[in-house]
């Protein structure tokens, strides 16, 4: 028989390994999606809101401003990461005022324990860890030694065939960075909300149903009542 104290441990364990493992899940991504449009094919990815609420913001409203729109992608290391430039410097047009100001913004370090795998976005920042601005990574590749140090924010939902081709362009280093020698520019961004496309297609649904109940009745009453 085991003792009452024995029990508690083994429960304790249990549970620690139950805590574990939930907190090593992928987190629920949030309804908004956005699109990159690169000259290389389209790139959509969702937000963590839950785990990283100020970067998201962040990043988004610099989508929703078109700040992204002709920035390119400065560093592509095949089985690493693809990174966005700062669009401070990274676009090919100039930026208006409301895109400098949320341009030149930082955020704060919003560090998790979710993990650095194939697919993720990753924030760019200096040593500072409160320096992330407006660049950022999609992990193309598992990268462990990422993992709590770089703000995760949000993950690849379309497009790994377009980040296959990039890691087939041809590249050159400088420095630590591996980048490509032709510009990946990213032509044109756009975002919906996957909430409201399920809402329209519940719509034209129901409709189509409606309709087909409609004629079926008809034809029923045509029947019984000519």
């Amino acid at each position: 028989m085991y003792s009452p104290g024995f029990s508690f441990m083994i429960n304790a364990c249990i549970l620690l390994s139950l805590m574990s493992l939930i907190s090593s899940l992928e987190p629920q991504l949030g309804s908004t999606r956005v699109v990159f449009q690169t000259n290389y094919g389209d790139i959509e990815f969702g937000f963590f809101p839950t785990v990283a609420p100020k970067t998201v913001d962040h990043i988004f409203k610099l989508v929703r401003l078109g700040g992204y729109n002709t920035n390119h992608f400065f560093r592509v290391d095949k089985g690493f990461v693809a990174q966005v430039a700062d669009v401070m410097g990274g676009r090919s047009a100039p930026m208006n005022e409301e895109q400098r100001k949320e341009a030149e913004k930082t955020v704060v370090g919003e560090f998790s324990e979710v993990k650095h795998v194939r697919g993720i976005l990753s924030m760019g920042r200096y040593d500072d860890p409160d320096s992330g601005s407006s660049s950022f990574s999609i992990l193309l590749g598992n990268a462990p030694h990422l993992d709590g140090t770089y703000a995760i924010f949000g993950r690849v939902t379309k497009g790994d065939d377009t980040l296959k081709k990039l890691e087939q362009l041809p590249t050159r280093k400088e420095g630590i960075f591996v980048m490509p020698t032709e510009r990946i520019t990213i032509l044109s961004s756009y975002y919906y909300d996957t909430e409201t496309e399920n809402c329209e297609q519940d719509r034209s649904i129901l409709k189509r149903r409606l309709a087909a109940s409609a004629v079926e009745v008809e034809k029923q009453r045509m029947k019984c009542f000519p």
